[in-house]
């Protein structure tokens, strides 16, 4: 069993500090940009408008994922305290509000340069799981996100919350939605019947949507929601919106490609 006592805080000037979260974000994004540029563009006209789009990218993960957390998860909070939104430094983040606003800023993108939005979505799914894998370990050391209690021998006592020891469902999230599903992608990317636009998107959501519905069985629900319908968690009730989403999106541009 192992005791988590870490320091949310990475690096303090002064009275300036950068947390592990924020290191995440920036880490995954930079590695991201970095293996998009050199293996997974093949189209010359997206790898000269990728580092324009970088920016809508950074944008549409910020605001949706604030946006998500907000709607999806606290939305009675910030109606009362509405300045508190822009607190992104306090935390707060969703992640299927970031693909939601991903989603929308490469549509208007794309649209503004006459391009395909699953050209680039494609590229971003492939890529996506590095940063939830950064992402997921940031939150183990933040001591949030954590499991229900349990006594298999890999158990986690998380100081800043209490003496039991739980499920690190965080270093879960951050093998399956991280590693495993990453080395999907890798290999449906190299199937011949995968080149068409928004099957590899659609691979990611199907994907990620079981992992993530899966693991939350052993993942604390959020104290202002608690369980909801079915005895469910917010983020599996949008992860089997976003399974639907990826299942037809996988389903329609796999037979599309059978029938060109």
């Amino acid at each position: 069993m192992f005791i988590n006592n870490f320091d949310p805080v990475a690096i303090q000037i002064f009275s300036l500090e950068i947390r592990w979260y924020s290191l995440a974000y920036i880490v995954g994004i930079l590695v991201g940009w970095f293996l998009s540029k050199k293996f997974f563009i093949s189209e010359p006209k997206i790898s000269e408008k990728f580092d324009d789009y970088i920016t809508y990218l950074i944008l549409g993960l910020i605001i949706g994922g604030r946006l998500g957390y907000v709607i999806f998860y606290n939305l009675g909070f910030y109606v009362d305290n509405l300045l508190d939104i822009f607190k992104i430094w306090q935390g707060g983040m969703s992640f299927h509000g970031g693909v939601i606003g991903i989603v929308i800023a490469t549509y208007f993108f794309a649209n503004k340069n006459s391009q395909s939005s699953f050209s680039y979505l494609d590229i971003v799914s492939l890529v996506a799981p590095i940063g939830i894998f950064f992402g997921r370990i940031a939150n183990f050391i933040n001591s949030e996100l954590y499991g229900i209690e349990t006594n298999v021998a890999w158990a986690v006592q998380f100081i800043q919350i209490d003496n039991l020891f739980r499920h690190p469902t965080q270093l879960y999230e951050a093998f399956f939605e991280g590693i495993v599903l990453f080395l999907i992608l890798i290999y449906f990317k190299n199937k011949s019947f995968s080149k068409r636009p928004g099957f590899i998107s659609g691979i990611f959501l199907v994907f990620y949507s079981i992992f993530r519905f899966t693991i939350e069985f052993l993942r604390v629900p959020d104290d202002q929601l608690g369980y909801l319908l079915f005895n469910l968690t917010m983020g599996q009730l949008i992860s089997i919106f976003f399974l639907i989403i990826g299942c037809y999106l996988s389903i329609s541009k796999y037979e599309n490609r059978q029938n060109s």
